[in-house]
């Protein structure tokens, strides 16, 4: 353990004072200075999907690092940008268009509602209405956070917060209440779009509703004119079975937002990709009509490198295969779970598992998720449960042995902190 000078995110440090200091890593583990190995359940932060260092995306970064390190993207472009561009769209949903690009999801989904409100002023139609699902989380800057869930994350900034419309999350069976509030939200006229996580909501506790809600919501959507943003931030790249979540609901957004895995989980880069009536609203000689939005390292070479080396190891390994294999190693580590009455409502989507601790105080402040955490820690398991929600979140090659170790490491820290 350390204690530094640094303000770490998430991270209450009157409560943890000292962070856990990692010297390198390698498939799906970390290990400190001191040699100890910690299996990284969660990605960290959802980010690893083939698992550390890639050999592949490793050589392509620094590879780059030799030729071009940095370029301003405004009036200049670059090989590993339209690489990317390129292999992005041959994968994305139908009907994406145009890549722009950025640098955390949390900018790609401010640049996504940027475009959608960008759209309908150019158009000469005044809608600036977002819709969001309740419960959803999809970014700490202003206009990730108003479009999230109200509550804890956000509280203290609620001053610089707009309004938002909440749709019901979808239940099981398409309760019609959900598509109801959409439906009424919708006809109004005013809305420029509604932005949704596909399939699953991660940090508002891994909520999860099937394709066909998803469906059913993009039709309202595309009936009423509203603009449909996917914000596949997490669940792109293979999450949820499927290299996008969209794909199981055989839609195509409007826009789409992408992070996270585009690197493999290497290097900062993230993308929102928009159909071809969204980028010609913003296509004038009229130079008002700009989009305004940049970050200094805009499609960076070095990052940009490692996500086409990403899309290579796509193209060419068997990832899916991977990523079926774990899916169905997760099923029967879940299955064992099921008639332990601790563990309830269990549930999986692809390769993510979840399920809330029965007799724990629920909500995201729960007193067991940093007695959880740091028991788990001590047995070599990375996991980070959202208050009593537990979930297991690992890289595509986490093999069935390494899982068994995390559920039964899970299965014992449990005995020891509920007792």
């Amino acid at each position: 353990m350390t204690s530094s000078a640094i303000w770490h995110p998430f991270t209450q440090h009157a409560l943890e004072p000292s962070m856990t200091r990692i010297s390198r890593a390698e498939g799906a583990w970390l290990e400190t200075p001191e040699g100890k190995r910690i299996f990284d359940g969660v990605s960290s932060w959802w980010v690893i999907t083939h698992g550390h260092r890639h050999p592949k995306i490793i050589e392509a970064i620094r590879a780059q690092a030799e030729l071009l390190d940095q370029v301003i993207f405004a009036g200049f472009t670059h090989e590993p940008a339209e690489a990317v561009a390129a292999g992005l769209l041959k994968i994305a949903p139908p009907g994406l268009r145009h890549v722009f690009f950025s640098d955390s999801g949390s900018t790609s989904v401010e640049v996504a509602l940027k475009m959608a409100l960008g759209y309908w002023k150019n158009t000469g139609r005044r809608r600036t209405r977002i819709l969001a699902l309740e419960d959803a989380y999809h970014g700490d800057t202003i206009g990730t956070m108003s479009a999230g869930a109200r509550g804890v994350f956000n509280a203290a900034y609620e001053p610089l917060l707009f309004e938002v419309g909440r749709i019901p999350l979808p239940k099981p069976h398409h309760a019609q209440p959900t598509f109801d509030a959409l439906e009424i939200a919708c006809r109004k006229g005013d809305v420029a779009a509604f932005i949704c996580e596909p399939l699953i909501l991660g940090a508002g506790g891994m909520l999860m509703y099937d394709a066909d809600a998803l469906k059913e919501m993009h039709r309202i959507c595309k009936a009423h004119d509203v603009l449909f943003i996917a914000d596949e931030v997490m669940t792109g790249f293979g999450r949820t079975g499927t290299v996008f979540a969209c794909e199981q609901a055989g839609i195509s957004p409007d826009i789409l937002c992408i992070a996270k895995g585009i690197t493999g989980g290497s290097i900062p880069l993230a993308v929102t990709m928009c159909s071809a009536p969204i980028y010609d609203a913003h296509l004038s000689k009229d130079r008002s009509r700009t989009f305004f939005h940049s970050s200094s390292y805009t499609a960076n070479p070095i990052a940009c490198a490692a996500a086409a080396a990403n899309l290579e190891v796509w193209r060419r390994e068997p990832v899916i295969e991977r990523i079926l294999t774990l899916t169905a190693n997760q099923a029967l580590c879940l299955k064992d779970l099921e008639a332990d009455p601790r563990f309830s409502n269990l549930r999986q989507l692809g390769t993510i598992t979840a399920f809330e601790l029965a007799n724990a105080q629920q909500g995201y402040l729960a007193d067991i998720t940093l007695a959880l955490r740091a028991r788990l820690l001590e047995r070599g398991v990375l996991l980070r449960p959202l208050g009593s929600t537990v979930y297991v979140m690992p890289p595509y090659c986490t093999t069935k042995d390494e899982l068994k170790f995390v559920y039964r490491s899970l299965v014992d820290t449990v005995d020891e902190v509920l007792s």
